[in-house]
């Protein structure tokens, strides 16, 4: 990146953490709107500007439900109960429940639904409620999510609703076979639904190469080929893994496994699956790197081919998003640090996906219009 390029990001960043609160909001059952002015109209809920700023956010799960556009965010924390965690393993992410978000429409008003999910109330968790998603099937609807059970392994739970909005009870144990974090659930167009997930470092995708859990264990080297993520098909119930989890492939233009060393197109975590013009999309974060990126397949297992960025780095040091149609346009959510500064205190954000004639993505920035008006 050019530096005064950088130089103007910088300013721009700034300017953020002084103006973002001002920008929209949701609305809290039971609490002010935060999205009206004074005189109670309505006003627009910007694009690349927090949608909810009464409370931290991240990690935005976004479904359409009944025409209505749903949001399953994590939630971080206004303060850390253990202030020491180490960082190495993501320690400082210390969610203990969910919320659940709404929107009619991006010219009316954004509503949280309050808690839909505790820690308290799933059984075998221990710690650390990450990143979530939601499913539909046959009057139900489930919500996946992972925590730390008590010996402080990953697993990936599931609860369930009648309600799109919660609030969801969770099941006495995790999925079985699950391990990692950052589960995404795509119900394809025949009824059948894949679990994708996993994640690096923190989300300890590393310590399951054997098939069993090794505390610590390394990943490949540069030159080997990248840990990808992990699928399973989900049974008819939703409840469970229909067989067992395999690894996806991510490969170059020439059918090349993308390298481990390769950290601007290697996976890290946060996958995301979805199909537009018969064609599959996992995008997922590179972590290290920060940028959101996609690859395309024929298949919902893949192999998946390398295809480019999605979004630029963001302010903060996680990247995690979800793409959905809403009312005839597709949008990409995501979050960033700009109401906090604090990367453990993060806002989701939305902003327009625009796909080339080729089925290619163009490559967003997030401040880009802010750029230009400044």
């Amino acid at each position: 990146m050019r530096a005064d390029k950088q130089l103007k990001r910088i300013v721009i960043l700034v300017l953020m953490g002084f103006t973002a609160i001002g920008f929209g909001g949701c609305q809290t059952n039971g609490s002010t709107n935060a999205n009206q002015e004074a005189d109670g109209k309505e006003v627009t809920v910007l694009p690349n500007t927090p949608i909810i700023t009464d409370i931290f956010t991240a990690d935005p799960s976004a479904h359409v439900f009944d025409g209505q556009l749903y949001i399953y965010p994590s939630h971080d924390p206004d303060e850390l109960t253990d202030p020491n965690a180490s960082s190495d393993e993501g320690g400082q992410y210390q969610m203990t429940d969910y919320h659940v978000l709404s929107i009619d429409s991006f010219s009316g008003t954004c509503t949280d639904h309050g808690v839909a999910l505790s820690l308290a109330d799933i059984p075998w968790a221990g710690q650390q409620l990450w990143a979530p998603d939601a499913a539909y099937k046959k009057g139900k609807y489930f919500f996946y999510f992972p925590a730390k059970d008590k010996d402080g392994i990953f697993r990936i739970g599931v609860a369930t609703s009648k309600n799109p909005a919660g609030p969801f009870t969770a099941e006495e144990s995790y999925i079985a076979g699950s391990f990692s974090m950052d589960p995404c659930v795509f119900v394809d167009t025949d009824g059948a639904a894949y679990m994708f997930f996993g994640g690096l470092d923190g989300g300890q995708l590393e310590d399951w190469q054997t098939g069993a859990y090794v505390k610590d264990s390394a990943g490949p080297g540069k030159s080997e080929a990248a840990l990808g993520p992990m699928v399973a098909k989900m049974s008819e119930d939703m409840l469970s893994f229909a067989s067992a989890p395999t690894e996806i492939a991510i490969v170059d233009e020439n059918g090349d496994p993308i390298m481990a060393g390769d950290e601007n197109r290697r996976f890290f975590e946060a996958s995301w699956v979805h199909k537009y013009n018969g064609k599959y999309y996992l995008s997922y974060s590179t972590g290290t790197t920060h940028f959101l990126v996609y690859a395309v397949s024929d298949t919902v297992t893949g192999p998946y081919v390398y295809k480019g960025q999605i979004l630029e780095p963001v302010q903060g040091w996680t990247t995690h998003h979800s793409i959905v149609e809403f009312n005839g346009e597709w949008y990409l959510f995501y979050h960033d640090d700009s109401l906090s500064g604090l990367d453990y205190r993060r806002c989701v954000k939305y902003t327009k996906l625009t796909y080339n004639e080729d089925g290619t993505i163009q490559t967003i920035d997030p401040y880009a219009d802010m750029a230009e008006e400044n």
